[in-house]
């Protein structure tokens, strides 16, 4: 654990001392996010804190490849060093999204090419474990289009949900800490170290250290540079954790089916739904999924009357409540505890998403006040500017 550890103070140290660094500089170039009709923040902010990100996520990477203890995984896996190009290649793209700009279609046409880059250096879903029948070798036809899919849809879910202050850098954390315990407890063909578990410590650092800077009210965005980074730390992660690792998982039946099938979607849980509701709203009405609205969850959330620090807090734990439960299932060996354990969890989310829904719906049913009419002007006279 002390490896680990000195990967996540390491990675939140030079992210908290090198934000305020990018701070000044994205102010010196002009990297501001103003407002407009689509974001909620109100005065201009500096952008492009995803640097900041990079550069802890640079120094832990620097860690791994020097500590003893993951000298195994630096000789028998290819993820470190794919991790590191990859990430680099869409801190790039976000950086230009940053900057200038960039449609949907390109955005999107870039990262399944560094997706592509992902499965040519060998970090391709490999493995997959079926009850009854062991670990099965996936064919590669099927594994190259899967993995793609899996890191643009993680990669977007997290774009998607960095939408208040603070939200996207706290889920994340808390999805990746999940995921790191899971990562730990799991076996492992490099003994005690973990590919999958040292991504996530160093994914929970870079998002602790940066959020003091990005928490309500935020002095730096971490912009596209920062969410995609997350992203591709996260689905790189969790294809090791889940989809490279030939050994079956431990645990009791449920516990071995959840640990290919559940924990990895329940710990992106609400940024998935987000990006479901947002494909299915904009598809309904004609518009292309790439459109952007204010009608995200945490939109949703402010809608009804939370403010932005407690909409961001209600949606931290609602994520806190979802993984705990992934761990749960995938961790604990016994059916009646795994049970009980996800009726707490579903008792605490009702607590907090009830009076919510109820307010939406009550919001959603007031009476609207009626257009405003417009006087019709005299014939033959000319209507005022």
């Amino acid at each position: 654990m002390s490896a680990y550890l000195t990967l996540f103070l390491t990675s939140a140290g030079i992210t908290f001392v090198a934000t305020p660094i990018v701070r000044h500089v994205a102010v010196r170039i002009g990297a501001i996010s103003q407002p407009n009709d689509r974001t909620v923040h109100a005065v201009p902010t500096p952008t492009m804190g995803g640097l900041a990100m990079y550069a802890g996520f640079l120094v832990g990477m620097a860690l791994v490849f020097v500590l003893p203890f993951f000298a195994e995984v630096r000789r028998g896996s290819p993820i470190p060093l794919a991790a590191l190009v990859t990430c680099t290649l869409m801190v790039g793209l976000g950086m230009i999204d940053d900057r200038r700009g960039t449609s949907a279609l390109a955005k999107f046409t870039a990262q399944v090419f560094i997706a592509g880059v992902l499965v040519l250096m060998g970090a391709a879903l490999a493995f997959f474990w079926i009850p009854g029948l062991g670990v099965v070798v996936l064919d590669p036809d099927l594994a190259v289009p899967l993995t793609i899919l899996w890191v643009v849809a993680v990669s977007n879910a997290v774009n998607l949900v960095d939408g208040l202050d603070g939200l996207a850098a706290g889920m994340i954390a808390i999805a990746a800490t999940s995921f790191f315990v899971y990562a730990i407890r799991t076996p492992s063909t490099f003994d005690d170290a973990s590919a999958a578990a040292l991504l996530s410590a160093i994914t929970v650092g870079v998002c602790i250290g940066f959020l003091p800077w990005n928490f309500y009210p935020a002095k730096i965005f971490m912009g596209d540079s920062g969410s995609l980074l997350l992203g591709m730390l996260l689905s790189i992660a969790t294809i090791d954790g889940v989809g490279l690792n030939p050994l079956p998982p431990s645990g009791g039946d449920i516990a071995a089916i959840a640990g290919v099938l559940v924990v990895p979607l329940l710990v992106l849980f609400i940024p998935f739904l987000d990006v479901v509701l947002a494909i299915a709203r904009r598809t309904w009405r004609g518009q292309g999924i790439g459109h952007a609205d204010k009608e995200h969850i945490h939109h949703r959330l402010m809608d009804i009357g939370h403010s932005q620090r407690r909409a961001v807090l209600l949606m931290y734990l609602w994520s806190g409540l979802i993984s705990a439960s992934a761990l749960a299932v995938g961790l604990i060996d016994g059916r009646t505890t795994v049970g009980l354990v996800l009726l707490a969890a579903l008792a605490l989310f009702l607590v907090t998403a009830l009076p919510a829904l109820d307010r939406w719906r009550r919001r959603g049913d007031a009476p609207q006040p009626p257009p405003p009419t417009r006087t019709p002007a005299p014939s033959g006279s000319e209507p005022s500017s």
